[in-house]
């Protein structure tokens, strides 16, 4: 079972949470995020998304659409100080998963243990998360957006819920909660129709960027105006997130030596595993109750068809969010020998775009364990066939939670006990978020 904590929402980052979750459009001085808005059906997200930009609905018009986007270069500003400044609630939005009242969309979110496939649900924040930026820049006078605007980090996305039902409805809510020159910071909510009311779910902070049309460069997005104490307190909160994420960045393994408690921990694993029969540093014996990290592993291909496109004619997002997942799902599945459930999901970086046609190599790997937990990175790069070059594209984290207590997973070389300290760190930061 799913430890307390992790069934009570933490303090939810969006004035429109509080409101929601409470079953109340508004409350004592605090703004009606939802005033004037109708929700949208998850499956009209991506049609929109496709307005906004001109995207072609033909794979083999994708070329002239971005032709035309070209165009659209004279529209962007040249100063952030020329575009109208917004509101949060001027970038709030409701979409709904009728799961519950139209049944006939469950079967795409149904999974063999009948509850709801989490990576369906990736793919629809993502998507949501982009139309929400759209909404936040939209001009009342151009008729299409001059602006790429393009997922760069999965922040951190914690679920309250075990189980997701796959015959209740699901309402996802959001809105833009931090702006910089070019970035912005989007909080969104997932909560679960159970009795009449809804319940939360998960809550999800996605960073994205502002691209010019042919998404080669920054461009300008509108400034943010919180217009409460509690929207300071958001906004404020947006710019420690992102200071957060720098340093976590510098402090990275791959550019910084582990701490001293690190480094006593790789030695400590060092000695554990030593043969104690032999005078060797070569000769390990695994630990009663362990797996050598080399064996906690599984690989997938996939080939990127343009059915799997975003509105850029690259592949979609939150496709790669989902494949990495079930991928991390098998991963933490076969390592514990029971059913998993995923607890947390944090700092995807979207370093490289995917192209069409492109071959995806996934790894997925057990990094650290802890009791019933697991953690999981999954290792996704593309592989050009002509020159035989392989890119990394994005990392994603996964924290699962087995049903049964799960063995200790065990790093035998250097490299693999460097991932084994960063995937301590970011379990480490999940339980401190939760």
């Amino acid at each position: 079972m799913l430890p307390t904590r992790l069934c009570i929402m933490r303090k939810l980052p969006s004035v429109l949470a509080r409101t929601l979750t409470s079953g109340i459009s508004g409350s004592p001085g605090l703004p009606d995020m939802s005033e004037g808005q109708s929700p949208i059906h998850v499956n009209n997200v991506r049609r929109k998304l496709r307005d906004i930009v001109g995207a072609s609905t033909n794979w083999r018009d994708h070329v002239q659409a971005m032709q035309e986007r070209k165009a659209l270069h004279t529209l962007l500003a040249k100063r952030q100080e020329d575009l109208p400044p917004r509101r949060m609630k001027d970038s709030y939005l409701e979409v709904i998963l009728p799961l519950g009242s139209q049944p006939e969309i469950r079967e795409k979110y149904l999974n063999v243990q009948n509850s709801v496939r989490f990576g369906r649900i990736l793919e629809d924040l993502d998507s949501l998360g982009v139309l929400i930026c759209y909404t936040h820049t939209k001009q009342e006078m151009q008729p299409r957006s001059p602006l790429s605007i393009v997922t760069a980090l999965v922040d951190k996305i914690n679920l309250c819920q075990k189980i997701i039902h796959p015959d209740c409805d699901i309402k996802f809510t959001g809105n833009v909660s931090w702006v910089g020159k070019t970035s912005m910071e989007v909080k969104m909510h997932m909560l679960q129709l159970h009795d009449g009311d809804y319940s939360p779910v998960l809550d999800a902070t996605f960073v994205m960027v502002a691209r010019d049309p042919e998404n080669t460069r920054p461009a300008f997005v509108n400034p943010l105006i919180p217009e409460s104490p509690e929207e300071e307190e958001i906004f404020k909160q947006g710019e420690l997130n992102k200071m957060r994420r720098i340093d976590f960045s510098t402090a990275s393994l791959l550019k910084m030596a582990p701490t001293a408690e690190e480094r006593n921990i790789v030695h400590d694993i060092f000695l554990n595993t030593l043969d104690t029969r032999t005078v060797s540093f070569k000769s390990r014996k695994l630990p009663p109750n362990s797996v050598w990290m080399e064996d906690a592993k599984l690989k997938a291909l996939q080939i990127c068809h343009p059915e799997e496109r975003n509105i850029f004619n690259r592949i979609f997002g939150g496709f790669l969010m989902r494949k990495a997942f079930e991928l991390g799902w098998a991963t933490a599945c076969s390592y514990g020998g029971s059913r998993p459930f995923i607890v947390s999901v944090d700092d995807i970086m979207f370093q490289k775009p995917v192209e069409v046609g492109s071959l995806l190599l996934l790894s997925g790997q057990v990094c650290y364990t802890e009791n019933n937990y697991i953690q999981v990175r999954v290792h996704s790069e593309v592989y050009n066939a002509n020159t035989r070059e392989h890119h990394t594209t994005n990392i994603f984290h996964f924290t699962f939670i087995s049903e049964n207590e799960v063995p200790q997973v065990v790093p035998k070389t250097y490299g693999e006990s460097m991932l084994y300290l960063d995937g301590k760190r970011h379990f480490t930061a999940v339980m401190k978020e939760i």
